[in-house]
């Protein structure tokens, strides 16, 4: 089977990588702003609609939307665990991020790409080098440094950190079954294909739930950012998708690792320029210790994959 080569323009892919890096690092502030007007249900629909919308209208102006052969060649129980795991994922991390901050959210979410990882060693039958598996101790270590210095906050949060903690949790594992079945998709489709079908079929699952009419009650400010909340899904994934043909996976992935600093950075200038927009997190050098740590695992983990 012939494997996918890379352009070679490694500038070109790490450029993009840097502006996906930056669209998911600011994403959960544009989110934590736009749930002060609305509620998790209507911003993941429209985030959805607007995705499928963009996206449709992109294929279908280069004449690359999916024939009628193809979808009828597709595994329907698949899409159906997929697009449901990655509705479930959305919803979770919406809901987990309103009782938690950005930033503790961020570092969290870390471990969908890392149990999509395990996730490909059991079923893919993916191998993980020595160094990964370093990696991996790594990561473990940040996260138990990172959540000890927020047991302070749990203690005093009413034991709602606590549970929106555990959203965040449950959506990463959630995101790593969806990732694994998209894997798998990938077999009769392109991704772009993939995810408008997915963008749609998610779009319909929370119609029933969402509240249009909510919209036109946000603030122009949190109305902007829910723009920039659906924005930032078709081009960050567009960049991330663009960035893998210039660039080894491997590579791309490792950037993406660093997601959460930009996360707490931008969370500390917000709340330094505009206090009243969110709360950020009180961290002691052992938090940021932990949160470096988590990074440091998942870029090795990433980096640490033999070539193919």
């Amino acid at each position: 089977m012939l494997l996918h080569q890379t352009s070679g323009k490694w500038r070109l892919g790490l450029a993009l990588s840097l502006l996906t890096v930056l669209l998911w690092g600011v994403l959960p502030i544009a989110l934590k702003v736009t749930l002060q007007g609305l509620d998790a249900y209507t911003v993941t629909w429209f985030r959805f609609l607007m995705s499928f919308g963009l996206l449709g209208v992109y294929l279908a102006t280069r004449k690359q939307l999916p024939s009628g052969e193809k979808l009828r060649s597709l595994p329907l129980s698949l899409l159906a665990i997929a697009s449901i795991f990655l509705a479930m994922n959305y919803i979770l991390y919406l809901l987990g991020l309103s009782y938690t901050t950005p930033a503790n959210a961020q570092v969290l979410i870390q471990l969908a790409p890392v149990l999509m990882g395990l996730g490909g060693i059991y079923i893919f039958k993916e191998r993980y080098t020595l160094l990964q598996w370093t990696g991996l101790g790594v990561l473990t270590l940040g996260f138990l440094l990172f959540f000890n210095e927020q047991l302070r906050t749990l203690i005093t949060a009413q034991g709602k950190y606590l549970f929106g903690s555990a959203l965040i949790v449950v959506a990463a594992i959630v995101w790593a079954i969806y990732g694994l079945a998209q894997k798998q998709l990938l077999q009769q489709l392109t991704s772009a294909n993939v995810m408008l079908l997915i963008y749609g079929i998610c779009a319909m699952l929370f119609a029933p739930f969402a509240q249009p009419q909510d919209i036109l009650k946000l603030t122009p400010l949190q109305f902007t950012m829910l723009i920039f909340c659906g924005l930032n899904t078709i081009i960050a994934y567009g960049a991330f998708a663009e960035s893998l043909e210039h660039w080894e996976a491997s590579r791309v992935s490792a950037v993406l690792a660093t997601a959460p600093i930009v996360t707490l950075l931008s969370v500390w200038l917000v709340a330094f320029l505009f206090p009243t927009w969110i709360v950020t997190n009180n961290l002691t050098i052992v938090g940021v210790l932990g949160a470096s740590l988590v990074v440091i695992g998942s870029m090795t983990i990433a980096l640490g994959k033999k070539p193919n």
